[in-house]
Formats: C-alpha cells, structure tokens, sequence
C-alpha cells in the first residue's frame, strides 16, 4: 500500500488516500495529521464530517487492522 495526497487540502491539512481506494469504490477514506489527532474523513464527502482519533488510539487501530489483512 502506498498513500497519495488528496486534491482538496482547503482546511490546510495535508488529506492521504491509500491506493487501495478508487474512486469507484465505496470505501473510500483519507486521513491528515493534525496537532493532537488523527482525522479520518470519506474521500467522496470531503466537506462532510470528520472523525477524530487521539495518536495512541490511532496506533492501536493501524496495528489491529494490519494484523486481519
């Protein structure tokens, strides 16, 4: 997997996409590093609402999903 930069950066976050997403595909989602988060929001819906995770509860996901794939 490799991550590339979304084209809608307006709230001055650098937004990521993983390849794995297409555009075609319903699961779609970008994540930004922002100061004391993690933001997570759906790439179709770029202005539409955010999720945010604290760093240590970020790490915890990443490590628990990378463990199912």
């Amino acid at each position: 997997m490799t991550t590339r930069p979304s084209a809608d950066t307006t709230d001055g976050l650098m937004w990521l996409k993983s390849s794995y997403s297409s555009n075609e595909g319903p699961d779609c989602v970008e994540i930004a590093d922002s100061t004391g988060a993690v933001r997570v929001r759906d790439s179709k819906n770029q202005q539409g609402p955010q999720l945010a995770f604290g760093r240590a509860e970020w790490s915890v996901f990443v490590s628990y999903a990378a463990d199912r794939t």
